[in-house]
């Protein structure tokens, strides 16, 4: 029973309910950044260079007389399809660093927010000296009285 029980401790901590909704909405946002990708990105690129980005190598010792497009392709060093992995990446890593900079500017703004309103919190109480503490001090005040006769 210990370790079913440590298992729903697991599973339902808030980290990781956290982190299966942010791999849902990342999956979600990856079709978006492939959609855009594919349809801005990839033309541009082949408006400004005269290229296409979905090239492939047609490998020299592969004979690809009599086979279909789809055979040609598995047979083929696809270099597009990599450059448009690497754009969708660099793309989603960026808007991503965008986010996580602004909710960090949020959370300081809130942070510096309850500062103005007046929300002084008074420091805690020194902590009281240990046994061992005090029973130095007593030692000490002893000795500087001893000194001083």
């Amino acid at each position: 029973m210990g370790l079913i029980s440590e298992f729903k401790e697991f599973a339902l901590k808030g980290n990781v309910v956290d982190m299966a909704i942010g791999v849902i909405v990342g999956a979600a946002f990856k079709d978006i950044v492939t959609s855009f990708t594919d349809s801005f990105i990839n033309p541009l690129i082949a408006s400004v260079g005269g290229t296409e980005v979905s090239g492939a190598i047609r490998l020299p010792w592969v004979d690809y007389t009599g086979l279909s497009l789809e055979e040609i392709q598995s047979l083929s060093l696809n270099y597009g399809a990599f450059i448009t992995a690497i754009i969708n990446f660099l793309i989603m890593a960026l808007i991503l660093f965008f986010m996580l900079k602004a909710i960090n500017t949020l959370k300081s703004g809130v942070g510096k927010l309850k500062k103005k309103k007046g929300d002084k919190e008074e420091p805690a109480p020194a902590p009281e000296p240990s046994d061992e503490v005090k029973l130095l001090t007593e030692i000490k005040d002893l000795l500087k009285a001893q000194k001083a006769k």
